[in-house]
């Protein structure tokens, strides 16, 4: 699963700009590269949204994976910052995620993701063109009670970055988050989903056709689960990636 995208275009892109609301369709190449992963949906669409305001900014995406017959399951998150300082620099940031998802092509059961909570600072920092982003947060992470575990807390590091460059021709961005979780091996998750766009926007004569391609890769450990119902390993995950930006 494509797991955020604070996230995802990062909310970096979106962090002083307006320009952040976009839909993205990505063909999964994990299936093919890991013989666990044969079982791993095709495709997922993501639908971002990034709105600054007055006090500070709200960002939220929602991923839908699919198999070839229909949706295999859908992730969401939604996040608020509140601005500590006037130069927008430190924030309150808050944020909900969960969701839901099928495990084989041929389950009709779904199963829930253990949802949890977030609040911590944030840190966000841009150049004076906008051109180029980053932004650090620090969070307590408390899980709810699931299907399968208790609830039990931890906490979680993220970080986010956006360069587009070339006369902007093209855009590097994504995320790192580095969490808590009990029951895995070293208590640690990682995952990374770096992203690279060419925007045809930029391009002669393509004023105002406001699509990139380009492609995603999921790096992770402890995050993805095999076809053995064990998420115990190390991906990198690539995808051929499409985007609208609205």
């Amino acid at each position: 699963m494509m797991r955020k995208i604070l996230l995802a275009v990062v909310a970096a892109l979106g962090v002083l700009t307006a320009g952040a609301q976009n839909v993205q369709l990505h063909y999964d190449l994990g299936h093919s590269l890991y013989g666990d992963l044969n079982t791993r949906p095709n495709v997922t669409t993501t639908v971002e949204m990034f709105k600054p305001d007055r006090w500070g900014s709200t960002y939220m995406f929602t991923d839908i994976d699919y198999f070839s017959d229909g949706a295999a399951g859908a992730y969401w998150e939604i996040s608020r910052e509140f601005n500590l300082t006037k130069n927008q620099q430190w924030a309150l940031h808050l944020e909900y995620n969960g969701g839901a998802s099928t495990t084989e092509h041929t389950s009709m059961y779904a199963s829930r993701f253990q949802h949890a909570f977030l609040g911590g600072g944030a840190w966000n920092w841009a150049s004076s063109d906008f051109s180029k982003t980053f932004a650090l947060q620090l969070m307590y992470k408390y899980y709810f009670k699931g299907m399968y575990r208790g609830a039990f807390s931890g906490f979680q590091a993220t970080g986010v970055w956006g360069s587009t460059f070339a006369h902007g021709l093209c855009t590097f961005s994504g995320f790192l988050d580095v969490w808590y979780d009990r029951d895995v091996p070293g208590k640690l998750i990682v995952l990374s989903e770096p992203q690279f766009w060419v925007n045809l926007n930029a391009l002669r004569g393509m004023d105002g056709i406001n699509v990139s391609v380009g492609t995603e890769v999921e790096v992770s450990n402890n995050f993805v689960y095999n076809r053995n119902g064990r998420n115990d390993k190390f991906y990198a995950i690539p995808t051929l990636a499409a985007k609208w930006t609205f």
